[in-house]
């Protein structure tokens, strides 16, 4: 993002920022041209037409061909105003517990659970940088894993139609004054995993730890591996598990 750009902090800050569809539009445009627009399909650069009705989209005066500014975003193709996904983005990034499509849609005021369900997921998609970085190195790390999923009626035991998601979150400390030390979660990494099997999570820990980090698990058989590959790795047995 352009850093000359503010970027709002509270509520107040995102109302007075864009309180109407035209700011968003124009804080839009700023942010996917920070050294003014140019035409991706002629060249030209300069101020282009905007139609006071549909800010989204900017008109080449050279070409006169329209490019939206939502287009190769999370909002390509969207009917649902600009200041509805800024709202979005903005209680999706700030609400400590996490937020479902449900809470987002009675929060906007949106009449239809598809469309909240849509902006959440393109925002949680958003929120993933492709680039990331391993986490570890100064801090201890907790892997672990788990099935996600809703419970299912009808189909006998066991587990079905649930995803095994793998985890690992760096478990991070500080002195609070007056008070004894204090452990909270830092940085964290989830992926979807095909199943428990060693190979599997030795490639979610590889792909995701720093080498050489000390790693905490479970006693399950599937992280016996993490010391060969270079871990300090402490497992804690539980109920003799």
């Amino acid at each position: 993002m352009n850093s000359r750009l503010d970027f709002p902090t509270t509520l107040l800050a995102i109302q007075q920022m864009f309180p109407s569809e035209g700011a968003a539009a124009e804080y839009l445009q700023a942010v996917r041209w920070p050294d003014g627009f140019a035409c991706r399909f002629c060249g030209w650069s300069g101020e282009p037409y905007i139609f006071e009705n549909k800010p989204t989209i900017l008109r080449c005066r050279k070409c006169k061909r329209d490019t939206s500014i939502t287009a190769d975003t999370v909002m390509h193709a969207t009917r649902t105003p600009l200041q509805v996904w800024f709202w979005a983005a903005y209680l999706v990034t700030t609400q400590t517990p996490g937020q479902s499509a449900i809470q987002l849609q009675r929060q906007l005021g949106l009449s239809r659970y598809e469309t909240a369900f849509q902006i959440l997921h393109k925002l949680r998609a958003a929120m993933v940088r492709p680039d990331r970085d391993r986490i570890g190195d100064k801090w201890p790390v907790e892997v672990d894993e788990t099935y996600v999923g809703g419970k299912t009626r009808g189909e006998g035991r066991g587990v079905h139609h649930k995803a095994i998601v793998a985890g690992a979150v760096e478990v991070r400390a500080k002195v609070v004054k007056g008070s004894n030390r204090t452990i909270y979660a830092g940085r964290l990494r989830l992926q979807v995993v095909k199943d428990r099997s060693a190979k599997v999570l030795e490639m979610f820990v590889n792909e995701s730890v720093e080498p050489q980090s000390h790693i905490i698990t479970d006693g399950w058989v599937g992280y016996d591996g993490l010391s060969g590959l270079g871990y300090d790795h402490k497992p804690v047995v539980l109920n003799g598990d």
